[in-house]
């Protein structure tokens, strides 16, 4: 794990499954409070330097609270023109989507990560980017999780900041951690410019 120092100049933001299910009312993550505002910021900068922004949404399984269609489905955080939807069914956002497409297209090299769940899509979506040769930032205040609860009787949960932080260090020394939204530049993608809808 590699502590950002002010030198990230990612060309993409790609948010991971901020949907409604998960960020508003009592299903939503305990850290919504601070993640938001911090996935907001990440995403205000991305788009004033011309950064490629992607948002990964993702399609539960029947009955599930991010089922298609459903209201706990929809994007909490409005694409704009110019962004890019990449809907997916599995927890990485590069699993059966174009999204790797998307980003060559864009000769994108190096990509910043926010969203939910840290342990889940978030982890799988930057093992498989680390794989496919991008650097990924992930900024420690912009992905979150829910609180893990104690697995037997009488054992301590582990508090949702505690397992997101795990998170970070369980991806080794191949990620480069940002202190917080602010520390994370984004630079302009090059590329021609793509609509995609699902």
């Amino acid at each position: 794990m590699t502590s950002g120092a002010g030198v990230m100049n990612p060309t993409a933001l790609i948010v991971v499954d901020m949907q409604t299910a998960f960020v508003v009312g009592e299903s939503a993550l305990p850290m919504m409070s601070t993640m938001l505002p911090a996935v907001e910021a990440q995403l205000a900068a991305a788009r004033e330097a011309g950064a490629l922004v992607v948002f990964l949404q993702n399609d539960g399984p029947a009955g599930a609270s991010d089922e298609p269609s459903t209201d706990g489905w929809r994007l909490a955080l409005d694409p704009e023109a110019g962004d890019v939807v990449v809907r997916k069914s599995q927890d990485s956002g590069f699993a059966g989507t174009d999204l790797d497409d998307v980003l060559q297209r864009h000769r994108v090299q190096v990509v910043s990560l926010c969203g939910l769940m840290s342990e889940m899509c978030v982890a799988a979506t930057a093992r498989d980017a680390i794989a496919r040769g991008y650097v990924v930032v992930l900024a420690h205040d912009s992905h979150g999780t829910y609180d893990v609860p104690p697995f037997v009787d009488g054992e301590a949960g582990v508090p949702a900041e505690q397992a997101a932080r795990v998170v970070e260090w369980s991806l080794g020394d191949t990620i480069v951690i940002a202190p917080s939204a602010a520390r994370v530049r984004f630079a302009a993608a090059d590329g021609e410019p793509l609509t995609h809808t699902p």
